[in-house]
């Protein structure tokens, strides 16, 4: 089956929100109700205006399989470059283990390049121990010590 990776739309949100919320950490943070909390597309709008950020999903057969958001942070750091920030990387429960999550990095890589940044980074909780598996498999290495503050 082929993958297609595409811009997400406003009709993408209920599959994307899915997807955040399969694991024990998106099942504590997300709401998945139907309709969906007004937040979500108030949210997806904001971005879609937000020339720096882009979410992007995976389409497989018309189906959301997979997605990723992806930040361009101009800086002062390492001489003025820009950075690019990879953010809320998942892949459908049963579509796993099929590269999706692979050709969604590669585009993210490849934009991040195409965009001048001088390098991409990650997070990913220290939970994930498979996802870090997959981003050190890909060339990410272990560099920062991440932390978090919430409201």
């Amino acid at each position: 089956m082929s993958i297609t990776i595409r811009p997400a739309r406003r009709e993408d949100v209920g599959a994307i929100v899915a997807m955040l919320a399969d694991d024990h950490l998106g099942r504590a943070r997300e709401r998945l109700e139907d309709p969906l909390p007004e937040s979500y597309f108030a949210a997806f709008e904001a971005i879609s205006r937000d020339l720096n950020i882009t979410v992007v999903v995976a389409e497989e057969a018309g189906r959301v399989v997979g997605c990723l958001q992806l930040c361009i942070l101009p800086g002062l750091s390492s001489q003025g470059a820009s950075r690019a920030l990879v953010e809320d990387v998942r892949v459908a429960t049963d579509r796993r283990s099929r590269g999706i999550g692979e050709l969604l990095l590669q585009w993210a890589i490849g934009e991040a390049r195409s965009r001048r940044c001088n390098l991409i980074e990650l997070m990913t909780h220290q939970s994930r121990t498979d996802a870090q598996r997959f981003y050190e498999r890909l060339g990410f290495a272990k560099s920062h010590f991440g932390m978090v503050m919430r409201f």
